[in-house]
């Protein structure tokens, strides 16, 4: 998947866009990593027992730009974009999900669409 102006993760029902007010230390203060390329990047841990294990993560990169971003589940090694919200068995990785993706909506990296 691309970076693009709306997104959402998959099995997510809801879209968000990139936050009308977005600024590069934010990004930074949020623990997102600059890349070879300029693009900020952001793993977090879905494991809601500990952050340090190898379980399913958010991962989300938003363009150097600031305008356009990706935002994905996925693996714990980061390879294959998963659905959590499809079975009852991931249903802690979806607190944890809906945990940061507030957290980045009240910094104002993303709205809701």
């Amino acid at each position: 998947m691309a970076l693009a102006a709306t997104g959402s993760a998959q099995g997510d029902s809801k879209t968000y866009q990139i936050g009308s007010a977005l600024k590069r230390f934010t990004l930074i203060d949020l623990g997102f990593v600059q890349t070879k390329n300029g693009n900020f990047q952001l793993q977090r841990s879905l494991d809601p027992n500990s952050p340090y294990t190898t379980a399913n993560k958010l991962k989300m990169t938003v363009a150097k730009n600031l305008d356009k971003f990706q935002l994905d589940v996925t693996t714990g090694n980061g390879l294959k974009a998963i659905n959590i919200f499809k079975t009852d068995a991931t249903k802690e990785n979806v607190e944890q999900y809906q945990y940061w993706i507030n957290n980045l909506i009240e910094r104002g990296v993303i709205e809701a669409k």
